[in-house]
């Protein structure tokens, strides 16, 4: 699925261009949702964050610790840690718009 082609490319302030974008996607599996929030996400990231971006993918069945420490009680949930504020985002990232707002990028 090809989300990106319908919006346009940049438009952010100089700012926001600097920063670099901590990301971890809690997953659960090789569910459907969890492999459409990945490749969701990773095309995501390369148009619009590419080369200023970390994004760590966490399976809640094989790190259930880290899935206590953050307390996720719903996947796929999305955690942006940088740039603050720390953000939460459920669901498979499909709707770019609503990620972007989420990870505080405006276009």
């Amino acid at each position: 699925m090809n989300l990106i082609p319908n919006l346009a490319q940049g438009g952010g302030d100089a700012d926001e261009e600097n920063h670099h974008y901590e990301l971890r996607l809690f997953i659960a599996g090789a569910s459907v949702n969890s492999r459409h929030a990945v490749a969701n996400l990773k095309e995501l990231c390369e148009f619009y964050l590419a080369g200023r971006y970390s994004l760590e993918i966490i399976d809640i069945h094989q790190q259930k610790e880290s899935a206590e420490r953050e307390q996720i009680t719903a996947v796929p949930l999305l955690i942006k840690s940088q740039p603050p504020p720390e953000r939460r985002l459920i669901g498979d990232m499909s709707d770019t718009q609503r990620v972007l707002k989420g990870l505080g990028i405006s276009l």
